[in-house]
């Protein structure tokens, strides 16, 4: 045999690349490589980026900087499903920096991404791709594109993905995306109910917490509420409540449940299971202040119908409510306080709350918490109206001396709901006796002053309410509460100018508020408004009516006549009639210009000087008090007579001071011979019997 020659290895073809080893610690050269045609090399270069990217957020913009996204965005779509995996991992990670998301919105990333949500697609792929969505999905803009390109059904499937990574960031998704209305409807018509209700079992509490912020926020409209009440969801949220170990999912759980009573038909669902009644006694033990207060908040919008106002009374919500106000936390009082305010509508309710609920609401009017005092006069200004009942209890409970305090507190709701509350009170004789001797009229007057139209209003209302008494009218007057009320005349808000008007026809109906009303401009005010078609109103032409009826001498004086039911009485005087638009003088004003050769002032008074002084002190205000001058008398017993000399020279100092006030007022002079005709006439006129015997008498 002969010998074998051994063969020589066949050199490689020329145009084959020995295989060359790259190590790169640059991202700039790691980026170039994104540019290779190779795949060995996208791949390599895709998760070397994606290590690099996750380490922080200044290794996203670096790499942004470096136009790694435009490259990355070619890839996503690539034919090797590694290539196109390890792209997408990268996008995902850098999405949670704002600038990177701004760019992938340019490039318009969101149609390659959800085409990528198939179900043949690697289970990675859906992670990151899922989570760059979520991150794209908190921009409107996004939301939209999301939607217009079908995103919302591939998000939807895969809340079913084995892999609790796509679930959350699926939901996650969801629940950005149904922050909005069109999506809402949307995602009830792709039947996203049922995956929902099965991830409220899922091991992972993100997961739980996830689903159900995303039923809180579809469960908002009605169709959706029908669909959980069918799909056994109301029966899955009350399971939750009832597990103590998924405490920390029973404040969303709550919510959820609080949208679902908004709805009649779902609430009669609950009702007829039995689960109403179980989810009031479970919140009647439960001593977490955000669950106690955020059913409170739930039972407060429910309430806004009146259907569901007569199922909550028919399970008894009054018991709860008030087991609420009794808590140490002052949140669960405010939620507790308005959800009463709400169930107030319901008579048989209001009657349940204000048995027991009232002198624990008037306790509330002393917290300092200006938010719960706000909360608990609006429950009380619910609770009095129109029930005598509730009225007379909280005056019984001592409430009005706290309710008078609370019209000088911050908050105008406390203010106007304050007002409210005592106008109801003052519909009975003896509650209006006692608000009138707690000062009303000058505690009225900051309110009167307030920017806030509702506080105006109310206020206004209130001074109608208690001007009917001619004490309470002179305690306006003289605290200084016309002037800001004639501003009120003012207002461009028609419920204000209407009260303000009512209260101005009721203060006008002595003469001496009237006269000062007319001083302060109200008459001038009423009669531009009785000019205007839009402005007038019944209650502004009954204004002026008043102020000119019970202000005799103006009222000639303007109009150049007298109506037949005006009876002319002392203090009256013609000053002759004056132009449209000129200050009418009052007798003071005019006694003291010069005389001049014009026709005379005719003045009738027909009483003594001494009636006319004492008149006059009693319209002033009053002076400086002697009780803290005899105050001080009493406590200086154990003083020295130097002491006590000094303080009687103090004393009679003030006395002085007081008269030399006395004689300062200008009195009109008295008419002597009126006068005695008076008494002549009224000597021979009485004694008839008849009136034709006196007018003929009379006429003599």
């Amino acid at each position: 045999m002969g010998k074998k020659v051994k063969k020589e290895a066949e050199p490689p073809p020329k145009d084959v690349f020995d295989p060359l080893l790259i190590e790169s610690k640059t991202p700039e050269t790691v980026v170039l490589m994104l540019s290779s045609p190779e795949t060995e090399v996208l791949t390599k270069a895709c998760d070397a980026l994606y290590k690099f990217a996750s380490k922080g957020d200044e290794n996203k913009v670096t790499l942004l900087g470096l136009g790694a996204l435009e490259h990355l965005y070619k890839l996503i779509s690539h034919e090797d499903p590694i290539v196109r995996r390890n792209a997408i991992m990268v996008f995902g990670i850098m999405a949670s920096n704002h600038n990177v998301k701004k760019l992938l919105r340019e490039l318009d990333v969101t149609n390659p991404l959800i085409s990528q949500l198939a179900p043949e697609e690697d289970v990675v792929i859906h992670e990151f791709a899922t989570l760059c969505l979520a991150h794209m999905a908190v921009e409107c803009t996004t939301k939209v594109k999301i939607f217009e390109q079908g995103g919302l059904e591939p998000l939807i499937r895969l809340l079913g993905s084995p892999d609790p990574d796509v679930q959350k960031n699926s939901l996650e998704c969801i629940y950005l995306l149904v922050q909005d209305f069109q999506n809402r409807a949307a995602v009830s018509e792709l039947n996203v109910i049922p995956p929902l209700l099965e991830l409220l079992e899922s091991e992972y509490p993100v997961i739980q917490l996830l689903a159900l912020q995303t039923l809180e926020v579809i469960t908002k409209d009605r169709e959706t509420r029908i669909i959980l009440g069918e799909k056994n969801g109301l029966d899955c949220l009350l399971k939750i409540l009832e597990t103590n170990e998924l405490s920390d999912l029973h404040i969303k759980t709550l919510a959820v449940l609080g949208n679902c009573l908004e709805d009649v038909h779902t609430l009669q669902l609950i009702q007829q299971t039995g689960g109403l009644k179980k989810l009031l006694s479970l919140l009647g033990v439960s001593t977490v202040p955000d669950i106690q207060k955020n059913a409170a908040k739930a039972i407060t919008k429910a309430a806004c119908d009146s259907e569901i106002r007569k199922i909550l009374n028919e399970e008894e919500v009054e018991k709860c409510l008030l087991n609420l106000l009794k808590t140490g936390h002052d949140e669960v009082k405010v939620a507790a306080s308005q959800a009463i305010s709400a169930m107030c509508k319901n008579v048989e309710s209001k009657c349940a709350l204000g048995l027991q609920g009232i002198p624990q609401l008037v306790q509330l009017l002393s917290s300092d918490n200006e938010e719960v005092k706000e909360a608990a006069v609006t429950a009380l200004a619910s609770l009095t109206e129109a029930s005598h009942s509730n009225a007379s209890a909280v005056a019984e409970a001592e409430g009005i001396e706290p309710l008078v305090n609370t019209l000088s507190a911050q908050r105008d709701g406390a203010i106007a709901n304050a007002v409210t509350a005592l106008t109801n009170l003052a519909l009975q004789e003896s509650s209006r006796v006692s608000i009138q001797s707690h000062g009303i009229m000058s505690a009225l007057v900051e309110p009167l002053h307030s920017t806030n139209s509702q506080v105006q209003s109310k206020a206004a209302f209130a001074v109608a309410a208690f001007g009917c008494d001619a004490v309470a009218r002179t305690e306006l007057r003289n605290a200084g509460g016309l002037g800001p009320l004639v501003e009120l005349l003012h207002s461009k808000n028609e419920e204000v100018r209407r009260n303000a008007c009512w209260a101005v026809t009721v203060c006008a109906s002595d003469e001496p508020t009237a006269v000062e009303l007319c001083r302060l401009g109200a008459l001038d005010i009423l009669e531009e408004i009785n000019l205007s078609i839009k402005r007038k109103n019944k209650f502004s032409e009954a204004a002026l009516e008043k102020l000119l009826d019970n202000n005799l001498s103006q009222k000639y004086s303007r109009l150049g006549y007298l109506s037949s039911s005006n009876i002319i009485t002392d203090g009256f005087y013609d000053c002759g009639q004056i132009k449209p638009g000129a200050k009418f003088l009052s007798l003071e004003e005019l006694s003291m210009q010069e005389l001049t050769d014009r026709r005379a002032i005719i003045f009738i008074n027909a009483k003594p000087q001494e009636d006319l002084a004492v008149e006059k002190a009693q319209d002033s205000p009053p002076p400086i008090s002697k009780i803290g001058s005899k105050e001080k008398a009493r406590k200086g017993k154990g003083k020295t007579e130097e002491e006590k000399a000094k303080e009687v020279t103090d004393i009679t100092s003030q006395d002085q001071e007081e008269i030399n006030l006395e004689n300062s007022l200008w009195l009109p002079p008295s008419d002597i011979i009126l006068m005695d005709y008076i008494n002549d006439a009224s000597k021979t006129i009485l004694p008839l019997t008849t009136t034709r015997e006196q007018v003929v008498a009379l006429a003599q």
